[in-house]
């Protein structure tokens, strides 16, 4: 009787058992297991919630606009009586205005190579003087140039010569200087000339590549040796003049920076590329008192050595490297 009551005890454990479902054995009862909702098109999977981006769209990118930028530098190279203008610009490319006297091609380029500079991406001869060009053929046969500007105008001197030579075997085009050209060099700038205005001149000087360079709140007017003439000009056509700084027209000769344009730049800086006691008298007394009378800060090459001038976009700084 035991053993029969020990028998039918078995059967009904392994009854139920067997009654079990699957689903039971592996845990999957809906009171401890919460279901996941049907996926739809409109339900986006665990791939489709990461967006795939662009290199400049990256966390860690960072945009050109958005680049430590460097500060902008205007050098006023120490050359006498010549002009030698090295910018460099917030993204660290190089503008060259002018390039001194022959005498100086050696000076010019060693100081352009302390600068940690082997490209030069615009040289602009204002014009054909030789103490605005005559080192020229020594950079461009030093440094690699992208683009180069010279007024539209011939001069027979074997300076000029051995300027157009050295532009020839290095396969270089010349851009005609001209007001109304916009020179592309960093987009954190702009860089424009304002003059020549006309086809013609009597006076070499009145050619000159004026140019005006702006950074954020801030601007330079380089004016080569333009004088009263081409000063009319640009007044009368109605440029924007505004400089807080004016590079002095032809090493402050009485023959520039008339009162009504010097009025229409209205700068707090100007600044004058002139040699020690030079023949010429620059720079003349009227222009210095000028200066005086329109409240202008003045620097000077032959007083001060080769200036730099600083900007962060707001506001200007000076230094010099005294003689």
């Amino acid at each position: 009787m035991k053993r029969l009551l020990v028998v039918l005890l078995v059967v009904v454990l392994l009854a139920s058992f067997i009654g079990c479902s699957t689903e039971d054995l592996l845990g999957g009862n809906d009171q401890n297991v919460k279901s996941s909702p049907p996926i739809d098109s409109t339900t986006p999977t665990v791939e489709s919630s990461y967006v795939t981006q662009e290199p400049s769209q990256m966390p860690g990118a960072i945009l050109e606009d958005e680049k430590t930028l460097s500060p902008l530098e205007v050098h006023f190279l120490d050359v006498g009586q010549a002009d030698c203008i090295l910018i460099k610009t917030p993204l660290q490319k190089a503008i060259l205005i002018d390039s001194g006297k022959n005498s100086h091609e050696d000076t010019v380029v060693s100081y352009i190579k302390s600068q940690g500079i082997d490209t030069i991406d615009v040289v602009v001869g204002t014009h054909p003087h030789e103490d605005h060009i005559g080192g020229l053929d020594a950079v461009i046969n030093s440094f690699d140039i992208d683009k180069i500007f010279m007024p539209k105008v011939a001069y027979t001197t074997k300076t000029f010569e051995d300027v157009l030579n050295a532009i020839k075997n290095k396969g270089l085009k010349v851009t005609t200087a001209f007001e109304g050209t916009n020179i592309e060099v960093d987009t954190n700038l702009k860089v424009e000339m304002l003059a020549p205005n006309s086809e013609t001149y009597d006076d070499i000087n009145n050619y000159s590549a004026v140019i005006k360079l702006s950074y954020n709140n801030t601007s330079f007017l380089f004016t080569g040796d333009a004088e009263s003439i081409s000063e009319q000009e640009m007044t009368s056509r109605g440029y924007d003049l505004k400089a807080d700084a004016l590079k002095v027209g032809h090493h402050g000769s009485a023959t520039s920076t008339t009162a009504f344009f010097l009025n229409k730049v209205s700068p707090q800086y100007a600044i004058i590329s002139v040699g020690k006691d030079n023949s010429y008298g620059h720079p003349d007394n009227l222009i210095l008192n000028r200066f005086k009378n329109f409240g202008v800060e003045v620097f000077r090459t032959d007083e001060d050595g080769t200036i730099i001038a600083t900007s962060d976009g707001e506001t200007i700084k000076f230094d010099k490297k005294e003689k």
